[in-house]
């Protein structure tokens, strides 16, 4: 006699229980229409430069094709130790406190598994990327929202992080410039929780991949802050600001007991980051931050025209200073986030996330990346106003342009398949 097996059954309950990104959902649809203008995709347009590719190409030529160490090639981490000490002044030995990762997500990933045990709780400031809470879960760990709001800027504060602090309090996650909302964080909110973390023997994650791209004031370095060093995990990598998405090079800087713990997690599941990545992200360092600069100037001018364009289209939108995202509300539209972002690339066919995909603090939101050409951005937000103006019965003849183009990266993806997680 054949047992009936429900495989579903079989599953941990931890992965089963996890729900699928939000944002992954909404990409699956894009792939049954045509003609979609996409809003959703949270990776540069642009191309990675060529200066990467034929350093690539010319390793590969050379025969560069082997493992490295789980660490990483030591001259990608030495030269990553000195970017970090040239532009926050803070110092990291690259023999044992930098870990070369396949993207932030795995160093998200490492950092969660080596400081989490069963039941500890992580402080994660909502709306946030979505990989945060599942990674969390994942670990063992317990979830704990702290719901900033469009009233002071998405930024952080020391008595959101206060006030949420229990026993079982190990771990606070922070993320700016943040996606979805674009925010930054100002310096003194910064130095106010860094007090809290210190006193409370709290260890920081901090995702800090859109540092490049800020447009207004300057970043501040999380572990550049007094008492803040040796308790928090750095993250960064090569995907926002060099173009380098398909890469999958990050990194994970820190001090030597957490980085050790990692690496023996990272050589059990990844072995090492690709060499050919870690040769791109070693040539994007010593020679990408003039290509850089001028994607970086590109992204801000689409910045003005999204938020130029969502004051003539009536959509109130708090400023995004950094990332390549814009959180407009959408709830005068009379439609929930996830009925807005349908309905859109329905009648419309322009893809956008919905903000419920960030947490609940997004429900009455949605997110849209301007990490797309300038026409694309034109005709999506004509689209925009022209589902708005159905919606509000408006008659208002919606009219905006671009002026003269400043220079651009030689290369962007149009015409390109591409697709995002991000």
């Amino acid at each position: 006699m054949t047992l009936k097996t429900n495989w579903a059954d079989m599953v941990n309950p931890t992965v089963r229980d996890i729900p699928p990104s939000g944002i992954r959902r909404f990409f699956d649809l894009v792939t049954e229409v045509k003609g979609v203008i996409s809003l959703g995709v949270g990776e540069p347009d642009f191309v990675t430069p060529w200066h990467i590719r034929e350093a690539c190409l010319y390793s590969l030529e050379k025969g560069y094709t082997m493992y490295t160490s789980n660490h990483g090639m030591l001259e990608l981490r030495e030269e990553i130790a000195r970017d970090i000490h040239n532009t926050y002044k803070v110092n990291y030995n690259p023999r044992n406190e930098i870990l070369i990762t396949t993207g932030v997500s795995e160093g998200l990933d490492l950092a969660m598994r080596t400081l989490l045990c069963r039941g500890d709780e992580v402080l994660i400031p909502e709306p946030s990327y979505v990989s945060y809470a599942p990674c969390a879960t994942l670990a063992g760990g317990k979830p704990v929202y702290l719901k900033t709001s469009v009233e002071n800027g998405f930024q952080l504060t020391a008595d959101l992080v206060e006030k949420a602090i229990t026993p079982r309090t190990k771990v606070l996650l922070l993320s700016y410039p943040n996606n979805p909302t674009g925010a930054t964080i100002d310096r003194k909110h910064l130095l106010e929780i860094a007090e809290i973390a210190v006193a409370r023997n709290l260890i920081v994650v901090s995702d800090e991949i859109y540092d490049k791209l800020t447009y207004v004031g300057e970043h501040t370095c999380v572990s550049s802050l007094p008492g803040m060093r040796e308790r928090t995990i750095l993250l960064n990598g090569f995907s926002k600001a060099y173009a380098m998405t398909g890469w999958r090079a990050g990194y994970a800087a820190g001090n030597s007991d957490f980085i050790s713990a990692m690496t023996k997690i990272h050589q059990y599941t990844m072995l090492c980051a690709p060499i050919t990545a870690q040769i791109a992200a070693l040539e994007a360092l010593r020679n990408g931050r003039s290509e850089m600069r001028k994607m970086i100037a590109q992204f801000n001018r689409r910045r003005r025209l999204v938020m130029d364009a969502l004051r003539e289209i009536g959509l109130p939108c708090f400023e995004p200073r950094g990332a390549f995202y814009a959180f407009p509300e959408i709830s005068s539209a009379g439609l929930t986030s996830d009925e807005f972002a349908k309905q859109l690339l329905k009648e419309e066919k322009v893809l956008v996330v919905p903000g419920n995909a960030f947490g609940e603090q997004g429900e009455g939101f949605v997110r849209c990346a301007y990490a797309a050409s300038e026409a694309d951005l034109n005709e999506a937000f004509r689209r925009i106003g022209s589902f708005i103006k159905r919606r509000l019965g408006r008659r208002k003849v919606l009219t905006f342009t671009i002026g003269k183009p400043e220079q651009i990266p030689e290369q962007t993806r149009e015409g390109l398949v591409v697709g995002s997680s991000q």
